[in-house]
């Protein structure tokens, strides 16, 4: 959901690069779990800012500007379940990631490895026998079926399948 990118002052702010849609996504999630070259180590959010230079945070045990930068390059997750589901018509990336990708004709294009953001709409990576990069926009995803596990897209192939 983030990165920590270095320190934020001498308190032991920490300044993230934050992948939600919203800059302060992240603030509601009270828990978080950082990656350590040792692993993933829970951490405790204690304040959330979104400030003109950027977005920064204070974790507790963090005290100071050494403790913050040893955190730099660490990747900032929540866990599935503290997510909580979507609202109707939204989905979360990472419920998208490894689904089927079919076209309307019921011809698999493979599945979802990742999504970008480009711009105006988010993008779909779909590996298959080739690479698609589908728009996730009403116009081309028809359907997400996340019980079946399969998207349905208005997509052709440059062989017409």
């Amino acid at each position: 959901m983030a990165r920590i990118t270095g320190a934020f002052g001498i308190q032991g702010w920490v300044k993230l690069k934050v992948f939600t849609e919203l800059p302060d996504g992240l603030a509601a999630h009270p828990r978080w779990w950082v990656q350590r070259p040792e692993g993933w180590r829970a951490a405790v959010l204690e304040e959330f800012r979104v400030r003109p230079a950027g977005v920064s945070a204070k974790l507790v045990g963090v005290d100071d500007r050494t403790a913050a930068e040893v955190l730099r390059g660490s990747d900032v997750a929540v866990t599935r379940e503290d997510l909580g589901e979507p609202g109707e018509g939204e989905h979360y990336w990472v419920d998208l990631v490894g689904l089927a990708v079919v076209d309307r004709r019921g011809h698999r294009l493979g599945e979802v490895t990742e999504l970008l953001r480009a711009g105006g709409a988010d993008v779909l990576v779909v590996k298959g026998d080739r690479e698609h990069l589908i728009p996730f926009v009403d116009d081309y995803v028809k359907s997400v079926d996340r019980e079946s596990r399969c998207i349905t897209v208005d997509w052709e192939t440059e062989d017409g399948a």
